[in-house]
């Protein structure tokens, strides 16, 4: 049914549940399990009063961003492959979070996206925004969205 599935993943509670339904269809399927974590790049301010900060504090903000994130998706992988499962840990950097994991997903020949979404709605929804969402309605593969 499935040979690959994608799982963004930011460590949180809830995308925990993620986790876990990827990984117990995985088990089902024998399908691939690519966890994947988008590591944001440090926002600069060109305003004034924003806060400067020198290219060397950035590069090594950047730098514990990704060790952090390299930790988790290997965690996983690592707890995924005790379970008897195929994984691999990949994290990217990018501000277009949905954008980089579609692309991801693309990439490695997912046939399965599964995530987990907050559920906003009204005006938290619209100020927040939903990478889920934009996933949801971008990608042209299934996604399968957890609460």
């Amino acid at each position: 049914m499935y040979e690959r599935i994608l799982i963004p993943t930011d460590g949180s509670k809830l995308s925990a549940k993620a986790v876990k339904a990827a990984c117990e269809l995985a088990e089902v399927t024998g399908a691939q399990l690519v966890f994947l974590n988008v590591v944001p790049r440090y926002p600069v301010s060109y305003f004034e009063g924003g806060i400067s900060v020198s290219a060397g504090e950035v590069g090594q903000i950047e730098k514990e961003w990704s060790e952090k994130a390299q930790a988790l998706v290997d965690q996983l992988k690592g707890k995924a492959e005790a379970r008897g499962l195929k994984a691999r840990a990949l994290t990217l950097k990018s501000d277009l979070v949905a954008e980089t994991v579609i692309g991801c997903a693309k990439k490695n020949k997912c046939d399965l996206i599964v995530m987990a979404s907050h559920g906003r709605k009204g005006i938290k929804r619209l100020l927040l925004g939903s990478e889920t969402t934009h996933v949801l309605t971008h990608s042209h593969l299934p996604v399968l969205v957890l609460r």
